[in-house]
């Protein structure tokens, strides 16, 4: 099981970790098209949602406070989620539908962070090939 488990948390954050990359190497950009989305200061809000990435990414990935770190990405997931992807404000129907499928994969990957949050702050350590046991 305890490989299965990491094996389980390196699939998972492979999409976190070249987000958060994009996040610090694209910049200008990602933060124009949250700009263009309402995001305030959207500049700052690039960066600081590519760092909530990167550290709950390496978190669960190594096993730091995994559980903490699931909790983080799920506080980047749902808003981002809303903010980034209202589908129900598009009128184009390939821009909502492309706008739904990224809504619905990222509340997706929500409840999978829930879930290895759930798993980790109860099994915590249990899991086994850890750093640390679970903060919560």
């Amino acid at each position: 099981m305890d490989v299965i488990a990491l094996v389980g948390r390196i699939l998972f954050v492979f999409v976190f970790v070249g987000s958060a990359i994009g996040h610090f190497t694209q910049t200008d950009a990602m933060a124009g098209y949250a700009g263009s989305k309402g995001v305030p200061s959207a500049k700052i809000a690039t960066l600081g949602t590519g760092a909530l990435q990167i550290v709950g990414a390496l978190m669960l990935l190594l096993g730091v406070w995994a559980d903490l770190g699931a909790l983080l990405l799920v506080i980047f997931l749902l808003p981002t989620a809303f903010l980034m992807h209202p589908f129900w404000k598009e009128t184009d129907p390939q821009a909502k539908q492309m706008a739904m499928t990224q809504f619905s994969k990222d509340l997706s990957l929500a409840g999978a962070a829930l879930l290895f949050f759930g798993l980790y702050a109860g099994a915590g350590s249990e899991l086994g090939l850890t750093i640390t046991g679970p903060l919560f």
